[in-house]
């Protein structure tokens, strides 16, 4: 009988806790958080109808794009593989300065002046900090 008890205890200890009911030792009692906070800060920033300046540094080359998170378009791009642009190494800040330019121009010819950085993971420092400045200072705001 002492089996038998043990049996039933263990057993309604398991199904409380899977069913959904709050036991000691359960995490049904924490409140749930958000895994993915990059994805929902997005999400938000798209419903309040800015745009996303998203870049991509590899290392030979640096690419950026205006994207508008609600549609899921791509608004304008630059880079440092362009057609018509320089054929020299596109792995220096003096490149990053020029695609940063490009974009900028880009954006407000398409009528987009607010916009928020996406580095994309890279650390803000040097190709990716040249970038946003020259972005910043041929007119977007972020």
């Amino acid at each position: 009988s002492l089996l038998v008890a043990t049996l039933v205890v263990s057993a309604s200890a398991f199904f409380a806790s899977t069913v959904g009911h709050a036991t000691v030792n359960s995490r049904a009692a924490v409140a749930p958080t958000m895994k993915h906070h990059e994805f929902y800060q997005r999400i938000s920033r798209a419903e309040a109808g800015r745009m996303r300046l998203c870049i991509v540094r590899t290392n030979n080359h640096i690419y950026a794009q205006v994207v508008d998170d609600a549609k899921g378009h791509v608004l304008v791009s630059a880079s440092t593989v362009e057609k018509g642009g320089r054929k020299e190494y596109g792995g220096n800040c003096d490149s990053a300065i020029e695609v940063g330019k490009r974009i900028a121009s880009r954006a407000i010819e398409k009528g987009v002046e607010q916009v928020y950085f996406d580095r994309n993971g890279f650390k803000y420092h040097g190709r990716v900090a040249a970038l946003a400045d020259a972005a910043r200072e041929a007119g977007l705001s972020f």
